[in-house]
C-alpha cells in the first residue's frame, strides 16, 4: 500500500520471517556463537530461551542457513506438543527414517542406526525443537533418552532446545534433573539496547530499497524502544503501523507524536495497556471461564498449543455459550470466523467492525495473509488437514454465513462462531449446512509465487526446491531451474498428498510444502501422532 510512496520495493517491517531481512544485533551474534560452539564440540544439549519476540527463530534460521548440508544433517520439530510416540514419529520422518512404529523402542533403533552411519560419515545430526517450554515432563524424558545414543567418544546428536523463559524453569524441576544437569550450553537471548533498535529500523528500511536514516526521527525511535523493550516483533508492528499513517497523512519523516499513535493502535486502544497481548490474555481468561462452566471436565495447559486439539466426539462436547452465527450479519460472521485463523496462524487480528459486503479475500488481507479456496467438502478439508474458513446455510436463516472449522476428530469437528447453538457439529452435520465452497487463510512465508510453471528460474524456484528437498521428493542440490526434475517432484508430492498431480506449485501445494517440506510453523486440523500425510 505505502511501498511506491516512501520508494520501498518491498514492505520493511512484515512479521513473517524472511531470511533477507535477517538482522544479527550484538545479542544474537552471542547468542549464534554458543548454539555453534555447542553444535561443533558436540555437548548434547543446548539451550536457548528468551521472550516471545526476541528473535529466537531468527537465530536458530541463520543458523541452520549456515550448516553446510554435507556436513550437518538438522531437523526442526515446530510443534513440539506431541506424545512421546508423536515426538519420534516426526523426528523420524524429519530424517526421512521409517516412522510407521507404534512402538518408541522400535522408532529409537532406527534413528541409531542412521545416527551411527552419519557418525561414520563424519557428519554432524543436529536437531532443534522450538517452542520446548510446551513440552510434557514425560516427552522431555524421551528426549534425553535419545541423548543416550553415543558412542565410547563421541555424542550421536546435537539436541538444540529452544524456548520462552519457562523452559528454564522447567529444566530445574526435580524430576527432570537429569536433563537439566545434560545441558552443556545455555544462553538467554536479551532483548535489544537502544543503538541495536534504531540499527535495526534502519537496516530492514535500507533492504526494503530506502537508504534513508532520517526516515524515523531520533524521538519515534525512542518511543518504540520504550514500548518495545527491544524486542523485534512489537519494533515490526509499530513501524509497519507508524508507516502507514504517514502515508495516509503523507507526512514524513515519522515523529514521536506519529509513533506514540501507532502505538496506541498496536494496544488496540486499550488505556494502560501493556502491550499488545492483552487482547490475547482477555481470549484466554475468556477460555478458563467457558471451560470452568463444564463441569471441571477440562484443564487449561500452562501454554496454549501452537496446533489445535482435537475435540472429543460431538456427543460429549458441550454446547457454546457464546454468540450464535445464526444470528449474525454475512458480514460480522465472516470477520469472526477470519479472526480465528488469523490466531492459529499468529496474524493480526482483524479490527471489531468490517465494512458490509467485505469479500474473503478482503479479509484475509485485513488479516495480513494469503487466501486459498477450495471445494470438495469434507474429504478435501481432511486431505489439506488445515482449519479453513466454510460457507454455511444453517436452517431457518435463508441466506449465507461463515464458520471457522478450527481442529477434529475421528467423526467431529470444532466450529466458531457456533452454529445452532453448538461449538462441535459431527461430519454428517457439518455437511447438511456447508455449501460446499471453503477458504484457507494461509502464511507465503518465502513469498513464492503461487502457481510457478516449468521453464520458471531464479531465487524462487531454488526456494521451492529446499522445500521440495525437505519433503523428500526431490534429490540433490537446487538448482534454481524449474526442470523435467522439479516437475516430477512437485508431482510426487501432490499425489502422495492426495492434490492433483499437474506439477505446478499452486496454493494449496505450497501450503503443505511450507509444512511437510520446510519446518515452517502451520496449525492443522489433526494432532499429528494421529495423521499420516
Amino acid at each position: 500500500m505505502y511501498c511506491e510512496y516512501y520508494g520501498f520495493r518491498e514492505k520493511p517491517f512484515n512479521i513473517t520471517p524472511d531470511p533477507g531481512f535477517i538482522f544479527l544485533s550484538a545479542h544474537h551474534r552471542e547468542a549464534f556463537a554458543h548454539l555453534l560452539y555447542g553444535i561443533d564440540n558436540h555437548v548434547g544439549f543446548i539451550s536457548l530461551t528468551g521472550e516471545v519476540g526476541a528473535g529466537k527463530t531468527t537465530v536458530v534460521r541463520t543458523l541452520l542457513s549456515q550448516l553446510d548440508r554435507d556436513t550437518y544433517r538438522t531437523a526442526v520439530v515446530f510443534n513440539p506438543c506431541l506424545s512421546s510416540l508423536g515426538l519420534m514419529q516426526h523426528i523420524n520422518r524429519e530424517y526421512g527414517l521409517p516412522d510407521n512404529h507404534s512402538d518408541t523402542a522400535d522408532l529409537l533403533q532406527e534413528l541409531n542406526r542412521f545416527l551411527l552411519s552419519e557418525n561414520a560419515a563424519g557428519r554432524t545430526v543436529v536437531l532443534v525443537i522450538d517452542e520446548a517450554q510446551n513440552l510434557e515432563p514425560k516427552v522431555l524424558e524421551q528426549v534425553r533418552l535419545i541423548s543416550n545414543l553415543e558412542t565410547e567418544r563421541d555424542k550421536l546428536i546435537q539436541i538444540v532446545l529452544v524456548g520462552q523463559p519457562e523452559l528454564r524453569a522447567l529444566l530445574e524441576r526435580r524430576e527432570l534433573r537429569q536433563l537439566g544437569q545434560r545441558i552443556g550450553v545455555r544462553f538467554h537471548l536479551q532483548p535489544m539496547d537502544f543503538g541495536d533498535t534504531r540499527d535495526y529500523i534502519n537496516h530492514r528500511l535500507e533492504v526494503a530499497g530506502r537508504r534513508d536514516a532520517t526516515l524515523f526521527t531520533d524521538g519515534a525511535v525512542r518511543r518504540i524502544y520504550r514500548f518495545s523493550g527491544g524486542l523485534p516483533r512489537l519494533i515490526n508492528l509499530v513501524c509497519d503501523r507508524a508507516l502507514l499513517a504517514g502515508y495516509t497523512k503523507e507526512r514524513t519523516p515519522v515523529t514521536a507524536a506519529m509513533a506514540a499513535a501507532a502505538i496506541s493502535d498496536v494496544r488496540f486502544g486499550e488505556k494502560g495497556g501493556k502491550s499488545f497481548r492483552r487482547p490475547m490474555a482477555a481470549a484466554l481468561i475468556l477460555a478458563v471461564l467457558l471451560l470452568l462452566g463444564l463441569g471441571g471436565r477440562y484443564t487449561l495447559p500452562k501454554k496454549p498449543a501452537a496446533t489445535p486439539a482435537p475435540p472429543p466426539s460431538a456427543t460429549k462436547l458441550p454446547q457454546a455459550t457464546g454468540e450464535d452465527v445464526t444470528r449474525m450479519s454475512e458480514a460480522e460472521s465472516g470477520r469472526r470466523a477470519f479472526d480465528a485463523l488469523a490466531a492459529l496462524w499468529h496474524l493480526s487480528p482483524l479490527p471489531r467492525s468490517v465494512r458490509p459486503g467485505a469479500t474473503p479475500d478482503d479479509l484475509a488481507r485485513e488479516a495480513g495473509g494469503e487466501l486459498c479456496r477450495f471445494s470438495g467438502g469434507l474429504e478435501a478439508l481432511r486431505r489439506l488437514d488445515t482449519p479453513a474458513v466454510i460457507e454455511v446455510t444453517p436452517p431457518g436463516t435463508g441466506g449465507k454465513c461463515y464458520v471457522a472449522v478450527t481442529a477434529s476428530d475421528s467423526d467431529s469437528f470444532a466450529v466458531t462462531p457456533a452454529v445452532g447453538g453448538r461449538s462441535t457439529l459431527a461430519a454428517a452435520e457439518l455437511e447438511r449446512v456447508w455449501s460446499g465452497r471453503g477458504y484457507l487463510l494461509w502464511r507465503n512465508y518465502l513469498d513464492i509465487p503461487t502457481g510457478l510453471k516449468p521453464g520458471a528460474r531464479g531465487k524462487k524456484v531454488r526456494q521451492l526446491q529446499r522445500l521440495l528437498v525437505g519433503a523428500g521428493v526431490l534429490a540433490g542440490q537446487p538448482s534454481g531451474t524449474f526442470d523435467a526434475t522439479t516437475v516430477a517432484a512437485v508431482k510426487s508430492f501432490q499425489a502422495a498428498r492426495g492434490l492433483g498431480n499437474d506439477g505446478t506449485a499452486g496454493r494449496q501445494t505450497l501450503i503443505l510444502l511450507y509444512r511437510d517440506g520446510g519446518g515452517f510453523p502451520s496449525p492443522t486440523l489433526t494432532r499429528k501422532e494421529n495423521t499420516r500425510s
